[in-house]
């Protein structure tokens, strides 16, 4: 399978017609139960944002989308493995330049692992450009005795304490949009100008700490200096080494923001959400006859869904035919957060009924939600060790039942915090007094992640 670099910028016919979607249907879910929404219909400034993002240009191209939906086709007909990474929820202040680039290296390193040591492409996609908006289990919190709404990411309201913080307010998404664009804009010029250029990859471990995880990753890259090498002098085209696809995605929680940047395909007649190119619906919002499920349904993005361990194979099978009726490859994408003590026991049924349906869908691990816990000192955390250990189960799974698996999902960070308890240089509790910078969940950081990207690739390599 050849990979050819996403640039349809200069491409019109992909480009949406501009202003507010029209479509039949695509206004239905109004009238179902929408959870996980924001309070904020009789805020002042609603109107004007939701008017202003029904006119703003789109953020991706549907012929990046529909370029997509064919690389995860191949990935889940086993050609091809999905890596996707990034920010539990992205926040305004740390969309920098410096935090941005670090975070699309550490993908670009973890990629670089999985496809040398598996021999497979690998779909290269963030969360990322659009992850501002965060589902939580309770709709206020408390602090010594003052109870304000609870923080929903900077989409919704900010993370301070205080009743003007918390307040739910629509002009954040209208800075979410434009934050998007701008980080959008940055993950082309890095991907696209030479800064993933297969001739840096030594370039790309700079400024890290030394660690096992880093060692291992310094002689994979002199390997494939010393390929690269060959092959230039043989006289091989470089040009498909130079830049590589970047693919953006977030979970599509925010049903007027999402709603306000769909358009009309000109090519097709057909609506894409052009918020990002890839889009899931949560484990607390995939109930089939809730508004999330039938907005995307309606859609022509490639579409996720996160199952949890309370999943049934009657609820995987519904989903399907609502949102992939055509078993069209590369339309569904089934996300599994299972924990590390249920991943064995509860993913076979699932993997089972779906294959016999005959759907053909790709099957991707999120091994961080359902491993979350609380620290003796009160942080909230994940153990690598389960979190490692819940994607050895999702591959011993597929392997069992002769199926593939297809990905893999994880919230992680380019930068060296303390969030995560483990992995080869040891994170202790102690570690997250001074490391801790996540405003929801805890991530891997950079050399965790490219623990675990040594792991899947071995894997992967044993798959065949």
């Amino acid at each position: 399978m050849t990979y050819t670099p996403v640039d349809n910028a200069s491409d019109f016919s992909t480009v949406p017609r501009p202003g507010a979607a029209e479509y039949p249907g695509l206004d239905d879910w109004r009238s179902l139960p929408a959870l996980q929404q924001p309070s904020w219909q009789d805020h002042p400034g609603y109107p004007a944002a939701v008017a202003e993002l029904s006119k703003v240009p789109p953020l991706v191209f549907a012929g990046e989308v529909d370029i997509l939906r064919d690389r995860l086709a191949a990935a889940a007909q086993g050609k091809a493995f999905l890596l996707q990474g990034g920010d539990c929820a992205e926040t305004f202040d740390a969309a920098t330049a410096d935090k941005i680039s670090a975070r699309v290296k550490t993908i670009l390193q973890m990629a670089v692992v999985l496809t040398y040591g598996a021999s497979l492409p690998v779909i290269k996609m963030g969360r990322m450009a659009g992850q501002f908006a965060k589902p939580r289990s309770s709709n206020d919190e408390t602090r010594a005795g003052v109870t304000l709404p609870a923080y929903r990411g900077d989409m919704v309201n900010g993370y301070e304490f205080t009743p003007e913080s918390r307040e739910h307010n629509p002009a954040r998404m209208v800075r979410a949009y434009h934050t998007s664009a701008s980080t959008l804009n940055l993950i082309r010029a890095f991907t696209q100008g030479g800064f993933a250029d297969l001739r840096l990859v030594h370039h790309w471990n700079k400024g890290f700490t030394a660690n096992p995880a880093h060692s291992r990753y310094e002689s994979l890259a002199r390997e494939i200096d010393r390929a690269v090498r060959f092959m230039d002098a043989c006289g091989a085209d470089f040009e498909a080494l130079k830049r590589v696809e970047f693919f953006a995605s977030h979970e599509a929680l925010l049903l007027d923001y999402e709603r306000a940047l769909t358009r009309i395909d000109s090519r097709t007649g057909k609506p894409y959400d052009t918020s990002a190119h890839f889009l899931w619906i949560g484990e607390r919002t995939r109930d089939l006859d809730s508004a999330h499920v039938e907005f995307l349904s309606k859609v022509r993005n490639p579409i996720g869904v996160k199952l949890g361990p309370g999943t049934k194979p009657e609820d995987a099978l519904a989903l399907i035919d609502k949102l992939d009726p055509d078993r069209e490859p590369g339309r569904l994408t089934f996300i599994t957060r299972m924990g590390a003590r249920n991943i064995r026991e509860k993913l076979p049924p699932l993997v089972e009924r779906v294959t016999a349906s005959g759907a053909q869908v790709l099957w991707v691990t999120d091994p961080m939600h359902g491993n979350t816990v609380t620290s003796p000192n009160g942080y909230k955390t994940r153990n690598f060790d389960d979190v490692m250990d819940e994607v050895r189960g999702f591959f011993e799974v597929h392997n069992s039942l002769g199926t593939f698996p297809g990905g893999l999902h994880v919230e992680m960070t380019g930068d060296d915090v303390a969030e995560c308890l483990g992995g080869a240089d040891p994170i202790d509790q102690e570690a997250f007094v001074e490391g801790y910078e996540s405003v929801c969940d805890p991530r891997l950081n950079h050399m965790q992640s490219l623990e675990m990207a040594f792991l899947v690739a071995g894997a992967l390599s044993r798959q065949g």
